[in-house]
């Protein structure tokens, strides 16, 4: 019944250790738009402290959020590509990371075969992850994409499987395409048919949702 968070792959220390050396640090503030959609790719991204979120805009201000991500995850590996950023990037925490140029992250990726299969192996998992989200949107109502997200992000813990980072409503509602109000009236469902209890730090699944509510 777990499900683990498919956000990609973390780094090895070894391969954190080596890319150290092509890269420089940078600290961000919460709420910092690190990359923005359409700008040129010029840089990888390693996520050294705190979270961000990775979503997409229209023109009127509306967002969905593709994944988030913490540290030891990295974005940006596109820098490989000569195309424009495909997403945003914001910080949802104070963060620091390692920022690798694009000609350095093309050298250490040249020069370190294995590490050249792992990110193979992201992009492979991401292609997947957003052929289920669309999936997902096309065939399932609300809260079937609600239930499908928390049993994707949720890891085993005490009492259950949890879900560490904090999700506001908005937050749950922007992942799947859906109103807040919405992502409301299903969680509070759910916690009152005992399937999950929300806290500050987070959601435990006491069991897993039923298919269809």
């Amino acid at each position: 019944m777990a499900a683990k968070r498919q956000t990609g792959y973390t780094l090895s220390d070894a391969d954190l250790k080596a890319m150290g050396s092509h890269g420089v640090m940078r600290r961000y503030a919460r709420n910092t738009v690190i990359v923005s959609e359409g700008d040129t790719t010029d840089s990888l991204y390693v996520i050294l402290e705190g979270r961000v979120k990775v979503y997409v805009s229209d023109g009127e201000g509306h967002d969905v959020v593709l994944a988030t991500q913490g540290a030891g995850e990295y974005f940006g590996e596109l820098v490989l590509d000569e195309g424009p950023r495909s997403a945003s990037v914001m910080t949802l925490e104070p963060a620091r990371f390692l920022v690798v140029p694009k000609a350095d992250f093309r050298d250490f990726v040249i020069g370190n075969p294995a590490f050249a299969f792992s990110v193979i192996e992201k992009l492979i998992a991401r292609v997947r992850s957003l052929t289920g989200s669309v999936k997902s949107l096309a065939l399932m109502d609300v809260y079937g994409r609600v239930a499908r997200l928390l049993l994707e992000l949720a890891e085993d813990g005490d009492g259950g499987l949890v879900i560490s980072q904090r999700l506001t409503q908005q937050d749950i509602a922007s992942r799947i395409g859906a109103s807040r109000e919405m992502v409301s009236r299903i969680l509070k469902d759910l916690s009152v048919g005992g399937y999950l209890t929300q806290s500050r730090s987070g959601i435990v699944l006491h069991r897993r949702p039923p298919e269809h509510w």
